[in-house]
């Protein structure tokens, strides 16, 4: 329980936090930034909330975007979070490198409902920002280099978060959805839970992530890393862990699980890597692994 100099501490703090934003106090930016790594959750939320209010005043909105957009992701008061994505909204384009964890945000069953539709809004605000911004400059294919049009711009930019001509989108939609037909078809083997996965391997590791307790998505569509979309085999949102079953030993494979563990790396992302030769002693890899991340799993 908080003393009482504590209380009056964190009172006067949340009071300067609100006065800030109130007054529109530019010159306290950087009080604001240090007010964000209180202990009190409620002098981050008010600070989080002045951020926001002073969005278009002049102040570094990289810098801010750079100290709340890990806060979206991480703070451990559910009211705080819902501020800093409010405030991340506000500085719009600013905040485009947030997209991918903000739609995560909004698609997530286990994020409180306030923070789902918070961050759905942002979502929505931030890229109608990206599109009249992108309707001021020039934009070229990434595939062909042809020059697109700002509704291409914003239809690529929309589905795939990079930019195509029509004529290259409707190729890599094909191709996107030829992918993801075959890999729905490769999914035949069902878990205690009712998880359909693709391997014996995948359907282990499910049902020891059910057995703990563990809310996890299997093979969550368009997750974002860089420009870069992947499908991870498991993502486990409360713990903001990845795990991937590597459970194939072509060639072609052995490419593409390369390029997705140096993205993850490069990301700074948690990965939990599982080979086919883990499987005898996967309960302890697990447990070792996710005891990293702070976890400890149920008996």
């Amino acid at each position: 329980m908080k003393n009482p100099m504590d209380r009056q501490l964190e009172k006067r703090l949340s009071e300067r936090a609100v006065a800030i934003g109130r007054e529109g106090e530019v010159a306290a930016f950087r009080e604001l930034l240090d007010l964000l790594g209180s202990s009190s959750a409620n002098a981050r939320r008010l600070a989080a909330s002045a951020l926001g209010k002073l969005a278009w005043m002049g102040v570094e909105q990289s810098r801010a975007v750079a100290a709340l957009a890990p806060m979206a992701r991480h703070d451990p008061h559910p009211q705080t979070r819902q501020y800093v994505i409010k405030a991340l909204k506000a500085y719009g384009m600013a905040a485009a490198g947030c997209l991918h964890d903000l739609r995560d945000m909004a698609q997530n069953p286990s994020e409180k409902d306030y923070i789902q539709r918070d961050a759905a809004s942002a979502v929505k605000f931030i890229e109608e920002a990206i599109k009249i911004a992108a309707s001021q400059a020039e934009s070229y294919c990434q595939r062909c280099s042809a020059r697109v049009s700002v509704d291409e711009y914003a239809r690529s930019n929309q589905a795939f978060q990079r930019v195509f001509c029509d004529r290259c989108f409707d190729e890599v939609f094909l191709e996107r959805r030829n992918f993801e037909m075959q890999v729905e078809i490769n999914k035949t083997i069902e878990a205690r839970d009712g998880t359909v996965v693709q391997s014996e391997g995948e359907r282990r590791i499910a049902e020891w992530l059910s057995a703990k307790g563990m809310a996890y998505r299997y093979d969550a569509k368009f997750r974002l890393i860089a420009e870069f979309q992947i499908r991870p085999d498991f993502y486990l949102p409360e713990l903001d862990v990845y795990i991937e079953y590597w459970g194939m030993d072509t060639p072609q494979y052995k490419m593409s699980m390369y390029k997705k563990q140096m993205l993850y790396q490069q990301e700074g992302k948690r990965l939990i890597s599982v080979y086919p030769k883990d499987l005898p002693a996967l309960d302890g890899l697990l447990r070792s692994k996710l005891n990293l991340f702070g976890f400890l799993p149920q008996r």
